[in-house]
């Protein structure tokens, strides 16, 4: 751990050095803004982002969120010339397998809208379904949706990148740091006492992920976001595996997969996860997970299965983000709450706390999601494209 002694001041401190932490940083510094500060209590990208599943997509169920998404597939494209790193991106394709007729009915209407906003996701019959993902068993599939744009890339470069990118252009980055208090006056916060030191703040960002509610409370705002635990399994090499093989999600039990490397890695959600700091690895869920992959991928029983990773969702009561300023402390901004899309929205989202912070307009209004739509009743329709 460096001792190096943290800066006496900032203009800009951003709590968490996950993906969303580091492209706030690296927009932050990258529009010139001077003295920006991060601390990451561990290291970089070490919670959250680097058991994501590196989905990135821009099918959602809404307007905002279609945003966030397509204008982050847009920058994940474009990220070895900016900010400047190869993350193995593979745009293999999103495929969504539908096995009832609501759900047919439902992305039949979103992908309306997707396609209303520019993303090339369009609805695709059983056998094209088959054709594209051959791993997969459609007894029962009505349809599927398809987006050939989406894909996935590797989270731990993507952080690299970015934090690469923000020292370059004078963000200072601190790993091992620890906040343990935010100083406030008024309603702003002056300064974040930190293990290692306090640090005057102009002002503060939390994008601490399933740890932003103690850092809102710090703050005197409330951050409703939950941790929960979500879990990973790989397949051994697979020979013969198809060198493009989709995000595959059969949509009625959340059973993902996509290649890595030469296997496959795959996972699905546990409706039975008690929310809370979960970290550990448990094999709770292979029974579900067995009987999805069964139904749905049965020549997945044939191959060895490796235990993978848990990671965290920070959850909020609608499933979309929280993103903002906060309305009780002026200079505290948020974003957090992604669950599950966090990794797949970061470089949007950097840029949007960057317009927030200097006082521009984003190029998406993203008042929808203030943390403060909780209290006033006025939740977002919950997304439906969890994974």
């Amino acid at each position: 751990m460096s001792r190096i002694p943290l800066p006496d001041r900032a203009s800009v401190v951003v709590i968490g050095g996950g993906v969303i932490g580091t492209s706030v940083a690296f927009h932050l510094a990258e529009a010139g803004v001077p003295d920006v500060v991060l601390l990451e209590r561990g290291e970089l990208g070490c919670g959250s982002t680097c058991r994501a599943a590196g989905g990135v997509r821009a099918q959602f169920s809404d307007e905002l969120n279609i945003a966030l998404g397509a204008r982050s597939l847009e920058a994940f494209t474009r990220f070895r010339e900016r900010p400047g790193q190869e993350i193995d991106l593979h745009q293999v394709g999103y495929l969504f397998l539908l096995s009832t007729p609501e759900q047919v009915a439902a992305f039949e209407r979103d992908v309306e809208l997707q396609n209303e906003l520019g993303v090339t996701s369009r609805m695709i019959d059983v056998d094209e379904a088959r054709r594209l993902s051959p791993l997969i068993d459609t007894e029962g599939v009505l349809a599927a949706a398809f987006s050939p744009d989406d894909g996935h890339c590797t989270p731990e470069s993507v952080v690299l990148g970015y934090a690469t990118a923000a020292r370059r252009h004078g963000a200072v980055l601190r790993t091992g740091i620890e906040v343990l208090d935010l100083e406030r006056r008024g309603d702003c916060v002056t300064a974040v006492v930190t293990d290692r030191g306090t640090i005057s703040a102009e002002t503060v960002i939390c994008a601490a992920g399933a740890w932003s509610a103690a850092v809102g409370e710090m703050a005197g705002v409330d951050l409703p976001v939950q941790p929960v635990r979500r879990q990973v399994m790989f397949t051994e090499p697979m020979p013969g595996l198809p060198p493009a093989v989709p995000f595959t999600i059969d949509f009625a039990t959340s059973f993902y997969f996509h290649r890595e490397g030469r296997g496959l890695l795959l996972g699905m959600s546990d409706p039975e996860q008690e929310p809370g700091f979960h970290l550990e690895y448990s094999d709770g869920w292979l029974p579900r997970l067995g009987a999805a992959i069964e139904a749905r991928a049965p020549r997945l029983l044939d191959v060895g299965l490796a235990p993978g990773w848990a990671g965290l969702y920070e959850v909020t009561p609608d499933h979309n983000a929280l993103i903002g300023r906060a309305e009780e402390t002026a200079n505290f901004l948020y974003a957090t709450g992604f669950s599950g899309h966090g990794f797949l929205q970061a470089p949007a989202v950097g840029e949007v706390i960057r317009d927030l912070c200097l006082g521009r307009e984003p190029f998406v209004d993203v008042r929808p999601l203030s943390a403060a739509r909780f209290a006033t009743g006025a939740s977002v329709r919950p997304e439906t494209h969890v994974v």
